[in-house]
């Protein structure tokens, strides 16, 4: 599998995700200030720029890196530069925030093995 397929695999898996844990997917792959925002969601309070990160393993995660430490501080700046650029198109009355979503694959069937939301995960409120 090639890295897009399985980012690919991830960014669906976190949609899901997001929607059965009560979340309105607003957009996906969004590309903004030569940047993409890969989920834009909403819930009753806040609009979430989110960063998926998904890993293949093929043992416990717990043996791995977490797949957040690949938000480097320059992507993170990328990011809220593109997340500024897509209020300033649709402005919206509710808080910003920025979280990430890592999901686990398994390396022989690449089914999701665990997936991990860390809320508000380099914003500043």
């Amino acid at each position: 599998m090639t890295t897009k397929e399985i980012g690919d695999i991830g960014e669906r898996a976190a949609a899901r995700f997001l929607k059965r844990s009560g979340y309105k997917i607003k957009g996906r792959n969004k590309h903004l200030s030569h940047n993409e925002i890969d989920i834009i969601a909403e819930d009753k309070s806040y609009i979430v720029f989110v960063e998926v990160k998904t890993r293949t393993v093929n043992q416990s995660k717990d043996t791995y890196t977490s797949p957040a430490s690949a938000v480097t501080h320059a992507k993170q700046s990328k990011l809220i530069s593109a997340a500024y650029d897509y209020l300033r198109q649709k402005p919206s009355k509710k808080q910003p925030r920025m979280d990430v979503i890592e999901v686990w694959l398994d390396k022989e069937t690449q089914k999701v093995i665990d997936i991990n939301h860390i809320y508000n995960a380099y914003g500043t409120n």
